[in-house]
């Protein structure tokens, strides 16, 4: 069953008609103690189907290979063996044999029948490297035929051998696909375009071949191996001879540029050689063009590298957040002297300015909002929006002019998130709220109000510095805090939003009332005189 191959290199293997005529006399070679020589699957197929038929059980059988490997001998069509697919109950025989060929040994025998599942997985365990393959694939077929169909089943000892074989050859195909790294060559050298080297463990090259067919498209390329090497020209397969002896055989001008790339991403402070190399077996480093760079670098991770790995990464890294407050979290420096300055929170990268309160220096009552909104954000002034107007509607109906009170925010930036073309206001976080208080906290020191209107939950807890309070226990009952007295209402905002007229009207009455009680507090006479709370 030995092949010649052409001058070109491309297989000449044996012609179907050569293949039947051994396999016509194997039953006999077999009796007489000949070596049965095949060197692939289809030659192996054709010899023991006229075994089974001559009824030659597998110990009277000798097999061998006539030097040389699974695809010394494969004809160019029968090169991949998975393309040679198994039907139902896949009859042995199905193959005619060519005119003029030699009858079989035993015409009248019944055919053999092998099901698609079973032959599927002797054509894969055929790409099995090891020296009795072909005895142990009859051992199963035979086996088979004589009704002990438990041999495809894991449990029995050949079958258990055979599903380790399909998987092994398996695995192999997809590490080959994983870890062959094609080299480009100059245009100048023609084709083949790229060019590969790799080692497989088994005889998968044909499969592998296949699958780079469908994903290079035209692009010429060849896949080289210690055995046997494929080439696609774009539009035909051509299997042939060894035709390099290693790695060293590639030269890859932008490997150069690939390797300073690996270098700048490896990370010795990460590096868990154990995982690395359970992900990426040993054996295929030497043939990766940044398989010559691991030991050095695990070397230097190992001398101190790992130590110093992460250090100016680490700079850039936000942290954790720590559940402390924000005055007590911050490192003794400077603060900022103005408004626009300030980066005490992320909330400045996305606002369009820092929006600060107005109204007269020394103002007795201030009123604190929780956010500009994105007209306030626009104009850079506080309530200037539709809750503005509504708390100008307020402002008249409790009787006291906008122009006395000093208006600001709890939270001076705008903090929001998109919606189509339009930019919705999103609640500040409590920790956005404490890194503001500083500004807030300013404020009051400066003009030293006598009464603090606080509109909303978010002002509430900025002037009250607690993230514990609720709105609904102090609306309508003003509380002492510090050298104030602080009454608490709801925030415009709210009352445009609350759909219910009802208690639109009601929330708008309670911001009313809020807003005399104030007036009515700084006009009295003991305003400082009643306890803190």
């Amino acid at each position: 069953m030995r092949s010649d191959r052409g001058a070109a290199g491309t297989v000449a293997g044996s012609a179907p008609a050569s293949i039947a005529a051994y396999a016509a006399t194997a039953a006999a070679d077999a009796r007489a103690g000949r070596p049965l020589l095949v060197s692939d699957f289809a030659e192996w197929r054709a010899v023991a189907r006229e075994l089974l038929r001559a009824g030659v059980p597998p110990e009277e059988v000798t097999w061998g290979a006539p030097g040389a490997d699974l695809f010394s001998g494969a004809p160019a069509s029968e090169s991949a063996v998975h393309n040679q697919t198994a039907h139902p109950d896949h009859d042995l025989l199905s193959t005619p044999a060519p005119a003029g060929s030699q009858e079989p040994a035993n015409p009248t025998a019944p055919r053999p029948q092998i099901p698609r599942s079973l032959m599927e997985m002797l054509q894969t365990a055929a790409c099995y490297r090891d020296h009795d393959r072909w005895a142990f694939l009859y051992r199963v077929i035979w086996r088979w035929q004589q009704g002990e169909h438990d041999v495809q089943s894991p449990a029995d000892p050949d079958g258990q051998r055979l599903h380790g074989m399909v998987k092994a050859v398996r695995r192999e195909v997809h590490d080959m696909h994983a870890y062959i790294r094609f080299r480009e060559r100059p245009i100048e050298a023609g084709a083949p375009q790229f060019v590969a080297w790799f080692e497989p463990g088994h005889d998968v090259l044909p499969q592998v071949a296949e699958h780079f067919v469908a994903r290079m498209g035209k692009v010429s390329w060849m896949i080289a191996t210690p055995d046997a090497s494929v080439l696609w020209d774009g539009q035909t397969l051509h299997n042939t001879g060894p035709l390099m002896s290693s790695a060293a055989d590639l030269d890859d001008a932008g490997e150069a540029l690939w390797l300073t790339y690996y270098r700048s991403i490896f990370n010795p402070a990460r590096l868990n050689t154990q995982v690395m190399n359970s992900h990426i077996p040993s054996r295929f480093w030497k043939n990766l063009p940044e398989g010559a760079l691991v030991p050095s670098m695990v070397s230097q991770a190992g001398l101190g590298a790992r130590k110093i790995g992460q250090v100016a990464a680490v700079g850039r890294r936000s942290g954790t957040t720590i559940p402390i407050s924000a005055e007590k979290a911050q490192p003794e420096r400077e603060q900022p002297s103005k408004l626009d300055e300030c980066r005490r929170c992320e909330l400045w990268q996305h606002a369009t300015q820092a929006v600060g309160g107005e109204g007269p220096r020394h103002s007795k009552i201030m009123i604190v909002g929780e956010q500009p909104g994105d007209q306030e954000d626009l104009a850079g002034q506080p309530f200037v929006g539709p809750a503005g107007k509504l708390l100008d509607r307020v402002f008249e109906q409790a009787g006291v002019e906008r122009k006395g009170v000093y208006i600001t925010n709890a939270v001076k930036h705008f903090k929001w998130e998109p919606r189509g073309k339009r930019r919705l206001h999103k609640t500040p976080a409590q920790k956005e709220i404490e890194a503001c208080h500083y500004w807030l906290e300013k404020e009051i020191a400066t003009r030293k109000p006598k009464v603090i209107v606080a509109m909303g939950a978010t002002a509430l807890k900025s002037v009250l510095q607690t993230g514990s309070v609720t709105l609904k226990d102090k609306i309508g009952r003003p509380v002492r805090h510090g050298d104030s007295w602080v009454v608490t209402i709801y925030h415009p905002s709210y009352v445009l939003r609350v759909p219910d007229e009802a208690t639109k009207q009601e929330a708008f009455s309670v911001m009313v009332k809020g807003l005399r009680m104030a007036q009515e507090l700084l006009d009295r006479s003991d305003v400082a005189e009643p306890p803190a709370e």
